[in-house]
């Protein structure tokens, strides 16, 4: 078996303390979340931010705050969102590559989110995807739908993504592909050869489904309050911290390694 690694999402943009209230929100709350996640089994932290009222910002200040915070803790791949929330700016959006993260989410196409609409054009695509290469920041081509992975194909084809190539397969948004085996299983065959791909399912039953469809097709895992605010039907997870210690348990029972931080530098070349 491979070396599984685990990304915990520990807040996202959407999700609220209405939600789950045990969501992490201000820059202490995230960096200690992440932690709790690290030790638990996370190697990757997928960052996004709050302002001081709770809502999700862009402010490469507050990244760098809670990028700072995360440091004094661990050495976790901190992977910054330039997904923002819906409604955003591109130039907002795109703010915090200039702390140079080691690795950074390229949304690769326009997607249904719920009753919203989450916009990436082909120009900010190939913007952002110029943005992560000038700045040796290694992307996750996030994919919601099968179009997107030729989107991230022609970025490779332009130049602009270059190997080891590292995939996000976001199933079950609200509007969006459903998960399940078979929507998985298109995608990966789908993937660029030697492609490395971590699979995210929305909503409680389908974040749980991931962990199973990505140790059985090869891939990684991503868990956190971001995706899933549920441990069990009906059951708030009471952490990030929790629902990546579920996985790192299902995947050491299969026979996996739990990927450190170091070995995701490695495998992803940041």
């Amino acid at each position: 078996m491979y070396k599984i690694i685990i990304t915990c999402a520990v807040c996202g943009a959407e999700t609220t303390r209405e939600d789950n209230p045990n969501l992490p929100l201000s820059p202490e709350e995230i960096a200690e979340s992440a932690y709790d996640a690290y030790e638990r089994g996370a190697s990757i932290l997928h960052l996004h931010v709050r302002d001081t009222k709770g809502g999700p910002t862009q402010d490469k200040e507050v990244f760098r705050q809670v990028i700072e915070l995360v440091r004094k803790k661990c050495n976790m791949v901190i992977e910054v969102s330039t997904g923002g929330a819906v409604g955003m700016t591109p130039e907002e959006r795109l703010q915090p590559l200039e702390l140079d993260p080691e690795m950074a989410s390229l949304d690769c196409g326009t997607v249904n989110f719920g009753d919203d609409y989450f916009v990436n054009t082909l120009p900010f695509i190939r913007e952002g995807a110029s943005l992560m290469k000038s700045r040796g920041i290694r992307p996750t081509l996030e994919c919601f739908d099968i179009s997107h992975v030729d989107t991230a194909k022609l970025m490779i084809k332009e130049g602009l993504v270059s190997p080891p190539l590292h995939f996000g397969i976001v199933l079950n948004v609200p509007g969006g592909v459903r998960y399940d085996s078979q929507a998985l299983g298109f995608f990966v065959q789908r993937l660029p050869e030697d492609s490395m791909f971590t699979v995210m399912g929305i909503g409680g039953r389908a974040s749980l489904q991931s962990v199973y469809g990505a140790l059985a097709s090869g891939g990684h895992i991503r868990q956190g309050l971001e995706d899933n605010i549920y441990y069990s039907k009906g059951v708030l997870a009471d952490s990030n911290g929790q629902l990546v210690e579920r996985a790192a348990r299902i995947a050491r029972e299969m026979g996996c390694e739990i990927a450190s931080p170091d070995d995701v530098r490695e495998m992803l070349e940041v």
